[in-house]
């Protein structure tokens, strides 16, 4: 009863707060089936991480080690779990329907507009490292905001780390009214018939080592990204692995959500969290995630200025990197303006390329950033 009693004494609103936000992930998770294996890990452990004197963390001044730092340096400190989990995200990957039409390579450029437009605005209210850090949270690609931020030593991992996550779980969301907003109905109907083109299996090896190799020469920093990544999808369609690849994208990567998940929190303390430092990094993220989806569908609309054979803008939309939700999106939304617009293959084709063009990206301010 001492114990207790002595927690309670402990406990202040901040502690509170944090249970909310831990309830609301865990709602979101559950309720709306946003992200579940990330949103459901994440406020759990939000909620184990902010009991007074908790085991979980490491506390101040004690010699004993908790079980979420010790995994937090484990696995997210040195950014192994992100790139382990690269691989399994490679393995999901079908680039096919990219390499039918590698003009769509273009799209997922375009979209990381609002990457260095945010860094532009991020660095008036933080120092240059920061700034980079948050802006790639537009990129809606987790790993790659850890490792970025990881590497930049930015003061403020933590509310990159829930932005980052927390918004690629909120695309259903958060696009469709941006990209109505961005097109007229006329554009939305725009059909774009699908020519199915077959890739060779040596094509689909060539690709990722490839890729690798140019990502490497333009952007040094972002090998690790890019080379797990496209390792993953090497051991998709080498065609000698199957049962590795299997592995790769089911067990591999929904155990290594997990871990994510729950480290992340380790790192939601109310002492890190609850400050307006927060509010401000959640906020300018959401303006990079906007205006990487604006880049793309304003591209797609720059491109139909200057073609006979128009392009759908909201397919521009799918290239950020958040795969495969946005891409699934653009086609409902098709489907919703017109039922036999079927938008999916165009639209995964971007969302694929913007997989890589986001890595890309985030090595090219690693280059340009770190010291």
């Amino acid at each position: 009863m001492e114990i207790l009693y002595e927690n309670l004494l402990q406990m202040d609103w901040r502690y509170l707060v944090m249970w909310a936000i831990g309830g609301l992930l865990i709602y979101l998770a559950i309720k709306k089936d946003m992200e579940p294996t990330l949103l459901l890990p994440i406020g759990f452990g939000t909620i184990l991480v902010n009991l007074p004197n908790s085991g979980a963390i490491t506390q101040p001044g004690s010699s004993e080690a908790g079980a979420l730092t010790t995994l937090f340096e484990a696995g997210i400190a040195n950014e192994l779990f992100p790139l382990i989990l690269f691989i399994g995200i490679g393995a999901m990957i079908d680039f096919g329907p990219l390499l039918s039409n590698p003009k769509l390579m273009i799209f997922g450029a375009a979209a990381q507009f609002g990457i260095f437009f945010t860094l532009c605005l991020a660095s008036i209210f933080f120092d240059i490292n920061d700034a980079a850090s948050i802006a790639i949270i537009g990129a809606a690609d987790g790993p790659t905001a850890i490792v970025v931020a990881n590497k930049l030593n930015s003061k403020f991992l933590a509310p990159i780390m829930v932005a980052a996550y927390s918004y690629m779980a909120l695309v259903p969301i958060i696009q469709p009214p941006i990209i109505k907003l961005l097109t007229t109905k006329k554009e939305r109907m725009i059909r774009m018939p699908y020519e199915a083109k077959e890739v060779s299996k040596l094509t689909r090896i060539l690709f990722p080592i490839i890729i690798t190799i140019i990502a490497g020469i333009v952007a040094p920093e972002s090998v690790a990204l890019v080379g797990f990544l496209m390792f993953g999808n090497l051991i998709r369609e080498c065609g000698v692995l199957n049962s590795l690849s299997e592995t790769a994208q089911k067990v591999l990567a929904n155990l290594i959500t997990i871990f994510l998940g729950i480290t992340i929190a380790s790192q939601m303390s109310a002492e890190k969290f609850l400050n307006l430092n927060t509010l401000l990094i959640l906020g300018l993220g959401l303006f990079a995630f906007i205006f990487d989806t604006a880049g793309g569908v304003l591209f797609a609309k720059f491109i139909n200025l200057f073609t006979k054979k128009k392009i759908n803008p909201m397919i521009g939309a799918a290239g950020i990197s958040a795969f495969p939700m946005s891409g699934r999106i653009v086609h409902k939304m098709g489907l919703q303006e017109d039922p036999q617009n079927f938008l999916l293959m165009h639209s995964i084709g971007v969302n694929v390329s913007g997989q890589i063009a986001s890595v890309i990206a985030g090595g090219l301010i690693l280059n340009f950033f770190m010291a």
